[in-house]
């Protein structure tokens, strides 16, 4: 495997990474918003990351087997929550708001596993770096 695949690779799990936190920090963003029906109440997003196992896998935003790629953005599943507030603007009929179905606590342990991953990938593109450059000072000597 080139040197230059390392760098490929790792820069594909930097950049995916960061979609992660993005939607992360959207759907933090968005925690507490209401909304006068249930499809008008923001749902959390989950990415999907997907391995790129082998060429047919690969594009050009992705050129590197053994890389990973955002596969899709997808609603979170988990039921909208509605809660009794007639006195709320947004109430329907009934006195209901429906808020979003993002847990906090969730999207902060998945925001500092991001990170953590992020600082990894970060240190594998460091240690490849610097050992090519060890190499080339042998190289040199």
């Amino acid at each position: 495997m080139p040197i230059d695949s390392i760098f490929g690779i790792g820069g594909t799990a930097l950049n995916a990474q960061l979609i992660r936190m993005n939607t992360t920090a959207s759907n933090l963003a968005n925690a507490g918003t209401t909304a006068p029906n249930e499809q008008e109440a923001f749902k959390g997003k989950r990415v999907i990351f997907k391995a790129l196992m082998d060429d047919e896998m690969t594009h050009a935003g992705a050129p590197y087997v053994g890389g990973v790629k955002v596969d899709k953005i997808v609603d979170d599943k988990r039921p909208i929550p509605k809660l009794y507030d007639p006195n709320n603007p947004l109430a329907d009929k009934e006195g209901f708001v429906y808020q979003s179905n993002v847990n906090e606590v969730t999207e902060m342990i998945d925001l500092m596993a991001a990170s953590r991953s992020y600082q990894n990938n970060v240190e594998v593109v460091n240690t490849a770096r610097e050992l090519m450059m060890r190499t080339i000072d042998i190289i040199k000597a």
